[in-house]
């Protein structure tokens, strides 16, 4: 069984590792010093990797104003739900905003949409 967590916390930790990546990367460059273009090369993108997670923060950040804030039934706190389906922040408990799926087992594919046959 695959293990789920929550949407918007999933595309923070993909922003946080473009971030460590583009350090590595810039690390990288350092190996290259007898080449100036080379370390330059490793420089830039590093600096692309870090203007991509600036970028990917900002949209989640955008996304994030207009999610759908529930109270978790198993926690008590407040999360956000972004989808039909989603887990809580703090305690991965599974929540929808569709009342058809209440009761269902938890599956991602919830939140795609189907295209009529």
């Amino acid at each position: 069984m695959a293990k789920y967590s929550n949407k918007i916390n999933k595309i923070r930790t993909f922003a946080l590792s473009l971030i460590f990546v583009g350090f590595i990367v810039m690390y990288l460059g350092i190996f290259f010093r007898s080449s100036a273009l080379l370390m330059t090369i490793f420089m830039l993108l590093g600096i692309l990797f870090i203007i991509a997670s600036t970028v990917v923060y900002f949209w989640i950040g955008m996304l994030s104003t207009k999610t759908v804030q529930v109270i978790c039934p198993n926690c008590g706190k407040h999360t956000k739900v972004l989808g039909k389906v989603d887990m809580c922040m703090y305690c991965n408990e599974p929540l929808t905003l569709d009342r058809s799926l209440e009761g269902k087992e938890f599956d991602e594919k919830y939140n795609k949409k189907s295209r009529p046959q």
